[in-house]
């Protein structure tokens, strides 16, 4: 069973927005030498006529890039939970290529998951579903994301372009927030340990799951406040009042400007997150008029081999399972 964390986490997990006012470290340009790794490594590719995803990292090395990529899966899970991998010509190539590079630096961090009852590997973040319809998945409509976490260790995003206007990328540390409830609210702490069902999380129906888990020395998280209160819906057992008062006090903090990193995602950027340390978030968008300028992300679910473990209470969660004709 999870105890109940009951003192401060310290620690570069618990960032706040002014950390980052004169820090720019948690960006990592691509240099030439990465790139030409990549260009080569997608030649060979192509030369074997490998497509996405029927293919090992093995068939994509990458060797200037490899240690870095070590590095970020440490960053993710001890550091700071997120990092941003900028300048990858996402122009020079075709979607195609872009899936199999993406695919592949995916597999030199981690294992990738599938994202919906498909099996996809790479989802598409794109304005396509009815935002009136609550059971329309919130990233695939222009309306603001809210803060939430992924079922799976790491989520990913490759910027291929931007909106019209707005859409911007938004991050806010876990342990930042139960710091503030910790020092404001420690009256309301029980509740976030304690299950909820939560809908959408890589099963047929609402799952159980605690929102805070705290195992091992590390805090883990899971939220997204729309898939809890579905979720119970589903199962016609109503949020009390008190569960409904601590979910508010949670909004409220995590939605506070001096916890946030904001950020626009460019083409050709990765962002980085572990699902258990940051939130992440979305603002609201206009999408261009024609077709192929609209905003679009791919999107990567990833397990990774550094993860850290929970208690039954916060059952792991990587994704749905992939159908073997996937990799047929």
């Amino acid at each position: 069973m999870s105890a109940i964390l009951k003192t401060r986490i310290d620690g570069p997990a618990a960032w706040v927005a002014k950390d980052f006012e004169n820090d720019t470290s948690w960006i990592t340009h691509l240099s030439a030498e990465n790139i030409a790794d990549i260009d080569k490594a997608l030649a060979t590719a192509q030369t074997k006529n490998l497509v996405f995803p029927k293919f090992t990292k093995d068939d994509f090395p990458i060797p200037s890039l490899m240690p870095r990529l070590a590095e970020f899966a440490k960053e993710l899970e001890t550091g700071r939970g997120f990092l941003l991998l900028r300048g990858l010509p996402v122009e020079r190539y075709t979607e195609d290529q872009i899936r199999i590079l993406y695919y592949a630096i995916g597999l030199h961090m981690g294992e990738p998951v599938g994202q919906n009852a498909k099996g996809d590997l790479l989802g598409n973040v794109m304005n396509v579903a009815d935002p009136n319809d609550k059971n329309s998945r919130v990233f695939e409509t222009n309306l603001y994301l809210p803060y939430h976490t992924d079922p799976s260790d790491v989520v990913g995003l490759l910027c291929l372009r931007k909106a019209k206007r707005g859409g911007l990328s938004s991050l806010v540390s876990v342990a930042s927030i139960y710091n503030e409830i910790l020092g404001h609210h420690p009256e309301l702490l029980g509740l976030f340990y304690k299950q909820y069902y939560y809908a959408h999380l890589g099963s047929g129906k609402p799952a159980l799951s605690s929102l805070f888990n705290y195992h091992d020395c590390k805090l883990s998280c899971r939220y997204l406040r729309q898939y809890i209160e579905l979720g119970h819906e589903i199962m016609e057992h109503p949020l009390s009042a008190v569960e409904i008062e601590a979910l508010d006090r949670f909004d409220e903090i995590m939605h506070r400007e001096a916890l946030r990193i904001d950020m626009m995602l460019e083409p050709g950027d990765l962002q980085f997150a572990n699902n258990y340390a940051v939130l992440h978030s979305r603002t609201d968008f206009e999408d261009h008029a024609e077709e192929d300028k609209r905003r679009k992300m791919l999107r990567l679910w990833l397990k990774m081999p550094n993860a850290r473990t929970a208690t039954a209470e916060f059952p792991g969660r990587n994704g749905f399972p992939v159908p073997a004709s996937v990799f047929e």
